[in-house]
């Protein structure tokens, strides 16, 4: 089993950032990020505090934690000398901690552009004045490969072995999680397409457990399967069958908060994301790179982003 990255509280005037651990109510303990399994990229550290420009803090939607721990967040930090600094976590919690002041970063990714909404407009204090779509991920079935019903998801339709008397299926919190509220969607709508009432009502059998936890649940065989990304499927090497009839994605959104400590290095951390070195790492990782589009206020964007935004 690969467990990802560590636990990290770090203290400072504005900050409490944890990187979060898929396995962390499995194993116990906490281990070092040199004994963590990666997902492609190196893995390094970033540059010491000492020679850097200074933290640069992203919270992020808990689907991307490989990434973003493993390679995008590292792999910035050498290229501009910012310390990197990540948290990630359900975009929806994300939002709730941000507006309350829970928690605080310079970046904000998140995987709906509705969670944005929540961080909007003078009742949110005005936290996103715009945000760039800049990539999507399907909702797939991921399933353990020892699991006893693995056969079953290699030649049955998905939506009869996730009904298999004993079967244990997860899922992420639709409060807490777009990718929980994908869920509940996929399958409402193939209850109606396929005309199987019984699938909505299967739902409250699905055990809910947090999103940056539930691959390491499935991967010690706590789970037969689970709804996850394609992308954390693929970094992982968890087999997946399509949710046909059903087509839905994750979309995911990049924006510097207007209360950010630092927004030129925020500003930075998203121009590296959309460049093409960005970019094809987010490919490497099993992301579909969509062209970055702009919703929002075009003046509050950084000048610096500018011609990166359609729209902007």
């Amino acid at each position: 089993m690969q467990i990802n990255p560590f636990v990290r509280f770090l203290g400072g005037r504005r900050r409490a950032h944890r990187v979060s651990v898929r396995a962390l109510a499995l194993a116990g303990l906490l281990l070092p990020l040199s004994a963590c399994g990666g997902s492609a990229g190196s893995g390094s550290t970033a540059p010491s505090p000492t020679s850097s420009k200074g933290a640069l803090s992203v919270l992020y939607a808990g689907s991307l934690v490989n990434l973003m721990e493993h390679d995008l967040g590292p792999a910035f930090a050498r290229a501009t000398g910012y310390v990197y600094e990540g948290y990630g976590a359900g975009s929806t919690e994300l939002v709730s901690q941000i507006k309350g002041g829970v928690r605080y970063g310079d970046v904000f990714i998140s995987a709906s552009p509705t969670a944005n909404a929540g961080l909007q407009g003078s009742a949110n204090r005005n936290l996103v004045s715009w945000y760039a779509t800049f990539a999507k991920a399907p909702l797939v079935l991921g399933y353990n490969s020892n699991s006893q019903f693995a056969a079953d998801f290699r030649s049955k339709p998905w939506y009869q072995v996730i009904m298999e008397s004993g079967i244990r299926i997860g899922r992420t919190d639709p409060t807490l999680d777009p990718k929980g509220k994908l869920t509940v969607d996929a399958l409402t709508q193939a209850a109606s397409t396929l005309s199987i009432p019984s699938l909505t009502s299967a739902l409250p059998n699905f055990a809910v457990f947090p999103e940056e936890t539930l691959v390491g649940r499935l991967e010690s065989g706590q789970l037969d399967a689970g709804f996850f990304y394609s992308n954390e499927a693929k970094e992982q090497n968890i087999p997946t069958v399509s949710l046909t009839p059903v087509s839905l994605s994750a979309t995911y959104t990049v924006t510097v908060l207007n209360n950010a400590e630092h927004p030129a290095g925020g500003a930075s951390f998203v121009a590296y994301l959309l460049s093409a070195t960005g970019q094809a790492t987010l490919t490497r990782h099993g992301i579909t790179v969509l062209q970055p589009s702009l919703t929002g206020d075009p003046s509050a964007v950084p000048s610096t982003l500018r011609s990166l935004l359609s729209g902007g």
